[in-house]
């Protein structure tokens, strides 16, 4: 109970002071991914460098591709609240 509020108050405080930021988020250690929502008016490129960050790599992708890399920057439409999730992408080296 004390977590839901304090994720409440967290979310309240971004919002309120118009700071983009994951309404939710989880980690799934298993495959190396994990779930997030964001915050109305939150864009591609704080998507992509919140996952890179999370997952330690810049080597992720989205399961839905809602955000892909181009010239110039992260791109895409992210939806306020819907969940998206991000996986680090295994490399030749890992498989090994």
């Amino acid at each position: 109970m004390i977590s839901k509020l304090i994720l409440f108050i967290f979310t309240f405080a971004f919002t309120t002071l118009g700071f983009s930021q994951p309404i939710l988020g989880s980690t799934n250690p298993q495959n190396n991914c994990i779930t997030f929502s964001v915050a109305e008016g939150t864009g591609c490129n704080w998507m992509c460098n919140y996952c890179s960050n999370q997952l330690s790599t810049n080597n992720y992708y989205f399961t839905d591709n809602v955000c892909m890399y181009q010239t110039g920057g992260c791109v895409g439409n992210p939806i306020a609240s819907k969940q998206y999730t991000c996986c680090a992408a295994s490399s030749f080296k890992d498989e090994l």
